[in-house]
């Protein structure tokens, strides 16, 4: 007889013994097949909310690294006052050359505080600059002919055409506005419009004597006296109008979107030549700084890195950071709100994986013993088949297909109760308080393409689904059944030193 078919046969007969195989494996199974399948839908969530946020990526400061230094040696900030200064414009487009980069956009922004060309964020929805104007406009420069924001799907450009390249070399002025802002003002593509840019000056005193008790202090405690309203007209030539995309909001971040929204519709597109004259402008007009006071200013710029594929983060991370001189910036990902927001769920995946682990090192161990007292049992029925000429190498084979039978049953059957525990675990960890503690992260907010994407806690255990897949079925059952063959090694060792002779005897 075959061996295969006495290793069917042995299953059959020995019912005791492959009902305590098969219990075995089954409760060891469910607790390989829940731990798998909770690992696998972890890895799910995390690539599917990364894709969702982006591959988008910018460089900004270090505050955890800050946070940390400042609170051991806070001298070094008090000596340096140089740590805070962003990377030169040539770094930054260095790392824009980076393989990994499908584009690299960097943006100067300004503001526009007026009194006669409205804006959607008038009144209580703008952030003030001075209680001198009505209206508040963003202003965002472009240093790209094809536009982040139009490339990526957040704005359309409804009317008219983007910025030529002589227009960003040259600083021409022109401006991109939306819909809302040209029905509001009456403006269509190819009018000219004057911002009258306000603002409140506060002359300093000469002296003590010249400021009253009564009079407000600066922040630095000088003595000012009462501000003086100055305004200059800024002219611009409407070259093209779009409208937002809106996107579909959750109750949570509606009111986020909101305001957002009305920012978005009052931002003015220009290129940063323009952006930084408008700046040269205001400091000069408003503040009345000198010429070497303004050539003196730091120039702040908003970088936007948008990656090939989000694959390439981390080697995009580590090389850009490397190219960066001050210390004190780094690279910060769209994606990397998902570590903030989901770390629960990041401990519920590495928990999982100790649990598979330890299920497979108990596996390994009970199985093993198990089967070698078994084989114990077996021992003169392994001798008269030594004794009658059958090889070990077939004894072997039966006893792997003993094995392997069972083994499969068992792991089939709690492939899906294991699914099933996962899924109610999973639910009853999520209701644990350290898990839906809302103080357990802290999520910065940007503008761009950076600002555009966010996932809250809730968002992200919505996500969470205990499917069967693919590539769970595949690594349970590889974990599985690769268990019990490493299990199978020390009880066969067993039968390769059986002496049929003195089985016999």
């Amino acid at each position: 007889m075959k061996f295969w078919k006495r290793g069917l046969k042995s299953v059959v007969r020995r019912k005791g013994r492959s009902l305590i195989l098969f219990l075995v494996m089954f409760i060891l199974g469910n607790v390989i097949a829940g731990a798998v399948a909770i690992q696998q839908s972890t890895k799910n969530v995390e690539i599917e909310t990364k894709k969702q946020l982006g591959a988008v990526a910018t460089i900004d400061l270090d505050y955890e690294r800050i946070r940390k230094e400042q609170e051991e040696n806070p001298e070094i900030f008090e000596s340096d006052d140089e740590w805070y200064i962003q990377p030169p414009l040539k770094e930054l487009e260095a790392i824009g050359t980076l393989p990994y980069v499908k584009y690299f956009e960097y943006s100067i922004r300004s503001y526009l505080d007026v009194n006669k060309i409205e804006s959607v964020t008038e009144g209580e929805n703008r952030v003030a600059n001075g209680a001198a104007t009505k209206y508040a406009f963003s202003v965002k420069g472009v240093s790209r002919p094809e536009m982040a924001d139009i490339e990526e799907g957040f704005i359309k450009l409804e009317d008219g055409s983007l910025f030529s390249d002589k227009d960003l070399s040259e600083g021409t002025n022109t401006i991109i506005i939306s819909q809302e802002v040209a029905k509001l003002n009456n403006l269509s593509v190819g009018d000219q419009v004057v911002f009258d840019v306000t603002g409140e000056y506060y002359a300093m005193a000469e002296n003590e004597s010249e400021a009253s008790s009564e009079e407000a202090t600066s922040e630095s405690g000088q003595p000012m006296g009462e501000p003086e309203i100055r305004t200059f007209d800024f002219p611009a030539k409407v070259i093209g109008i779009f409208s937002v995309i809106k996107k579909e909001a959750t109750e949570e971040e509606s009111e986020n979107s909101s305001w957002m929204a009305k920012e978005q519709l009052s931002t003015i597109y220009a290129p940063n030549k323009l952006v930084q004259e408008l700046q040269r402008q205001r400091a000069e007009k408003i503040y009345s700084q000198t010429a070497e006071e303004i050539a003196s200013a730091e120039e702040v710029y908003q970088t936007t890195y948008v990656l090939k594929t989000i694959d390439d983060l981390e080697a995009f991370r580590e090389e850009a950071n490397a190219l960066l001189t001050n210390d004190y910036y780094q690279v910060l990902a769209s994606s990397d709100e998902y570590d903030q927001v989901a770390s629960s769920m990041k401990k519920l995946g590495q928990i999982s994986g100790y649990v598979v682990m330890i299920a497979v090192a108990a596996a390994l161990l009970i199985i093993s013993l198990i089967v070698l007292l078994f084989l114990r049992d077996r021992k003169h029925e392994l001798g008269i088949y030594l004794s009658i000429g059958e090889t070990r190498g077939k004894i072997i084979g039966q006893i792997l297909v003993e094995l392997l039978l069972i083994s499969a049953i068992a792991l089939l059957l709690s492939l899906v109760t294991g699914n099933l525990l996962a899924d109610g675990i999973s639910r009853s960890l999520f209701q644990m308080d350290w898990f839906t503690n809302p103080e357990q992260y802290s999520v910065r907010y940007y503008d761009g393409l950076m600002g555009n994407s966010h996932v809250s806690s809730d968002q992200v255990q919505e996500a969470y689904q205990v499917n069967f897949s693919l590539g769970y079925i595949v690594t349970y059952f590889l974990t599985g059944l690769g268990t019990v063959l490493l299990s199978a090694i020390v009880p066969l060792l067993y039968i390769l030193r059986l002496n049929p002779k003195k089985i016999m005897m």
